[in-house]
């Protein structure tokens, strides 16, 4: 539906979510600004001051059909979205699942709100709701005296916690001992480093009494999230809890031994060059 009129419509974050809903109400021709408070108030996560830059992975998730998260994604193109527009035209290989260049995605975004002629971005800090009609969209990593705001209003709280999967680079891979496959045969996308029994026990072990990495001050307070666990934390639960998770080597044989190895680390590509890969799960 068209707007009739082009109210001012006030969205606050730069995100996913915030990038998305500028784009649909502009393009049902709304006036909208969006308030983003990056570069000049840094967040605790972030690294750039581009709309819509991812934080975690560089995978948006499953893309088939036959899934939940497939069939969200084929609805959302139907219905005109940004996000799965530059997620399509930024794509690496995935396999099953839809991932990103994060550098070009979240570029991509930017150039196309930054010139879109209803869309004002303003890059300050919002430190209350406003009174005109607004969208919220800041996350879970809103503080200061918005974060009060909410609170106030609402009575609940934010809760926040950053386990970034680890990139290497794809000249630091042996490729003597890593194989090329997808999980059940389906294509070829992902980098497998098979492990051995003995292997993956000493793996299990150093990586329990490896030195923790320091945590950020939004992570202090913050429970962990049973779908993003830290892979130390994995760990620390059993010996095999690696293995049936992150590290499971179910429908990944080897294709030099025919047989799935005892564990793997599988390698999802990261940008577009292919110089650059992340630990899935991890």
């Amino acid at each position: 539906m068209t707007a009739t009129h082009s109210p001012s419509i006030v969205v606050v974050g730069g995100g996913l979510a915030g990038s998305e809903a500028a784009w649909q109400l502009a393009r049902r021709g709304y006036g909208v600004k969006l308030v983003e408070k990056r570069p000049g108030v840094p967040s605790p996560a972030h690294r750039s001051e581009a709309l819509g830059e991812l934080v975690c992975s560089n995978s948006l998730g499953a893309n088939e059909l036959s899934s939940p998260g497939g069939i969200l994604k084929a609805e959302l193109r139907r219905l005109g979205s940004l996000i799965l527009a530059c997620a399509d035209a930024t794509a690496v290989p995935a396999g099953r699942a839809l991932a990103v260049d994060r550098e070009l995605f979240s570029r991509r975004i930017t150039a196309v709100l930054s010139t879109h002629p209803r869309v004002e971005i303003c890059r300050e800090e919002c430190e209350a709701l406003p009174p005109e009609p607004c969208i919220v969209a800041t996350g879970p990593l809103t503080e200061g005296r918005l974060a009060e705001d909410l609170k106030r209003r609402t009575g609940g709280f934010l809760s926040f916690y950053d386990a970034i999967s680890p990139v290497v680079t794809a000249e630091s891979l042996d490729r003597d001992v890593v194989f090329r496959a997808s999980r059940w045969g389906k294509g070829d996308d992902y980098l497998n480093c098979p492990l051995d029994a003995a292997v993956y026990q000493r793996f299990v072990e150093a990586l329990r009494g490896a030195e923790r990495a320091p945590l950020h001050s939004v992570d202090q307070k913050a429970e962990y999230f049973e779908g993003c666990l830290p892979v130390e934390v994995i760990a620390s639960r059993g010996g095999d809890t690696l293995r049936f998770g992150p590290m499971r080597p179910v429908g990944l044989p080897d294709p030099r031994t025919g047989r799935e190895p005892h564990a793997v680390v599988q390698l999802r590509q990261e940008n577009r060059e292919g110089t650059l890969y992340n630990l899935v799960g991890f």
